[in-house]
């Protein structure tokens, strides 16, 4: 993944170790190699997992090392956002209540995250690894986060998502409810 600019070894371990993290701990920020959205993306990609995306970067990225496997936002495995608004997760694959870990990914990149209230939309969160309630504030409109907390509304159906800045990332699995503020 050097097309990147990351360390296919190095890099995605560090980012592997910050994901397990973020996802145990929901609503905690994490410091991973930047890009961070493309380091999450290069971590969970093989041949087998299929992304929608629409940064030509990244696609041409993983094309040029025969781990691209396009589809389309409802059948993909993973799903990269940077506009938050193109994508409704409501769409995205949700998995079936005997294997509900076939749900989608959602890698979202925005501009800010805070583990406490901050700029931008502020979600309250509580459930599995979250020590009474947490709050997290991310860079994604109201709208979007209200639909993801739809997706995620059918435990133990639903969608994991990772939001991305530049370095840093935090985490929602389908197993937490989140409040929209």
């Amino acid at each position: 993944m050097r097309a990147l600019g990351i360390d296919p070894v190095h890099d995605t371990r560090r980012t592997f170790d910050g994901l397990l993290s973020a996802m145990s701990r929901p609503g905690t920020v994490h410091q991973v190699p930047a890009p961070a959205d493309h380091a999450v993306v290069a971590t969970l990609v093989d041949h087998e997992v299929t992304i929608a995306t629409a940064d030509e970067g990244l696609r041409d990225a993983l094309s040029g090392q025969g781990r691209l496997e396009p589809a389309a936002v409802e059948d993909a495995d993973i799903v990269h956002v940077r506009d938050h608004t193109a994508v409704d997760v409501r769409a995205c694959k949700r998995g079936p209540l005997v294997e509900p870990s076939e749900g989608a990914i959602i890698v979202y990149r925005v501009d800010s995250i805070s583990g406490s209230s901050g700029l931008g939309t502020t979600v309250t969160l509580s459930g599995p690894g979250v020590d009474g309630t947490a709050a997290l504030s991310v860079s994604v409109p109201e709208s979007a986060l209200s639909a993801l907390s739809e997706a995620q509304s059918e435990y133990p159906r639903g969608v994991d998502a990772v939001f991305a800045t530049e370095e840093r990332i935090a985490a929602v699995p389908r197993s937490v409810t989140m409040e929209v503020a």
